[in-house]
């Protein structure tokens, strides 16, 4: 074993190696068995703990009892393919050649490997926004690329034009969008997005853009990034099944863009899951045409989950950054003079019953001392749950 192997470079570039330099559990693996082991009410991770709509969940049944068990094809089904380019047309404005510009993936993080894997060279630079969901870091070190971040300030997570043009350079192969954003909420700006896409164009790099949480959207609707001026030809958006419908576990996810790029991800592709979920696609595919009141009623659901929590987390006195989108809210611990996140939440389980995550695990090593008072918590969870939840925070300072 050496520093070289694909092992240590995923788990240094996600932040996961112990000081003996020996694979380290991620923080989410440790607070769910201990939110497990205390009974603790899981605020950390985002699952969903209800199930997806009816008609999705029987047309899954249905294609299982019909014998949709084997092999699907490798690009996808016919029909999951169609769905989703109808879907990105009809929401986003954005029209893909079911053929030739759409690749069905095993979740929407598979995607996001096969195009890092399948578009970068070692020592490419790979630009993200920092705090970033926790798959890049590994997946941009796997490939042997050089991890860029451009940080996202608080209390709103935007970030600094200046210091996005410092990042993109020459050197940088691809521009990791994640808008809406895990784990802050935010979203970026159209004007942030423009300037994106002509830095993009001037230095010849291409957009990957991770959209998953796209109809979760409570203050704004979403702009796809690829539907921005100059994008279209260089961008590759991905988005998923789990987060709209509530089957995180089925892991049907998809990459749309130029064809070129999707053969150059779908080589890749083929070599890790190959295909996946023959009998979950047909369903997601009766997902992505429900009535636009379905879209909308699940955003609406969960705005009011976010302002349930949100409330919650000041009455216990935490600072609260109210995101735009999303299953997540950023509370800050140091209104109540507690100044690492990382330590609190090991202790919260114990303490008053609820587990969240430090958004120090979504940071480099060497940048998270920047959010050291920070908590994720999530309100994908039913009504009753937060209820138990709101009252366990209520504790905090008793």
């Amino acid at each position: 074993m050496t520093s070289s192997a694909g092992w240590y470079r995923a788990a240094q570039g996600a932040g996961l190696l112990s000081p003996a330099g020996a694979p380290a559990p991620s923080i989410f693996t440790e607070m769910s068995a201990l939110a497990t082991r205390t009974g603790a009410i899981n605020l950390g991770q985002g699952f969903p703990d209800e199930d997806g709509p009816a008609e999705v969940l029987e047309a899954a049944r249905s294609a299982i009892s019909a014998g949709a068990n084997q092999y699907p094809p490798g690009r996808g089904t016919a029909d999951l393919r169609l769905a989703i380019a109808e879907h990105r047309a009809r929401f986003w404005g954005d029209h893909r050649d079911p053929d030739t510009e759409v690749l069905v993936t095993a979740g929407a993080t598979e995607a996001l490997a096969a195009a890092i894997l399948g578009l970068t060279e070692p020592g490419d630079e790979v630009v993200t926004f920092e705090p970033f969901y926790d798959a890049y870091g590994g997946l941009i070190a796997l490939a042997g690329a050089r991890h860029v971040t451009v940080p996202l300030h608080a209390p709103l997570f935007e970030p600094d034009p200046d210091e996005i043009r410092r990042a993109i350079t020459d050197n940088t192969r691809i521009i990791l969008v994640n808008t809406p954003h895990n784990p802050t909420g935010s979203m970026l700006s159209t004007e942030i997005l423009d300037l994106i896409v002509d830095l993009a164009n001037r230095h010849d790099a291409i957009i990957l853009t991770d959209e998953v949480y796209e109809h979760l959207t409570y203050d704004r609707p979403h702009v796809s990034v690829t539907t921005r001026p100059g994008a279209a030809e260089r961008t590759l958006t991905v988005s998923s099944g789990g987060k709209t419908f509530a089957t995180t576990g089925w892991k049907i996810g998809w990459v749309t863009g130029p064809a070129d790029l999707i053969t150059r991800v779908t080589t890749v592709k083929q070599f890790l899951s190959y295909v996946n979920g023959a009998p979950f696609q047909p369903a997601i595919a009766v997902g992505l045409r429900l009535t636009d009141e379905y879209f909308r009623g699940i955003a609406a659901t969960l705005r009011g989950r976010r302002g349930r929590l949100a409330d919650g987390l000041r009455a216990a006195g935490f600072g609260v950054s109210l995101p735009a989108a999303g299953y997540f809210i950023v509370a800050d611990a140091a209104p109540l003079g507690l100044g690492d996140a990382e330590t609190l939440a090991r202790e919260l389980p114990e303490r008053i019953g609820i587990a969240a995550i430090p958004v120090g695990a979504f940071m480099l090593p060497e940048h998270r001392e920047r959010t050291a008072s920070l908590l994720r918590f999530a309100f994908c969870k039913r009504d009753d749950v937060l209820t138990e939840a709101l009252a366990r925070l209520g504790t905090l300072r008793g």
